[in-house]
């Protein structure tokens, strides 16, 4: 074996980082007091705003995708 990992496992990687930076925020607030939350914030943020991008653009893709599907069964073959 040369170390090369599957094809599927950045992308899995990739996949898991938002929410792993979402506990790993939420964790640090819980753990820590006062001013020291502080930074856990922008890690909160940031861990939500690409997991919402990244919901509302496999919804739009779905929705392009049944939309042509459609478009293929109402004309004849």
């Amino acid at each position: 074996m040369s170390g090369r990992r599957p094809p599927g496992f950045r992308a899995a990687l990739l996949a898991l980082s938002s929410p792993l930076l979402i506990l790993l925020a939420l964790a640090v607030l819980l753990l820590r007091q006062g001013a020291d939350r502080l930074p856990a914030v922008p890690a909160l943020v940031i861990g939500c705003g690409l997991l919402g991008t990244s919901w509302m653009r496999r919804r739009r893709r779905r929705a392009e995708l049944l939309r042509a599907l459609r478009q293929g069964e109402a004309s004849p073959p």
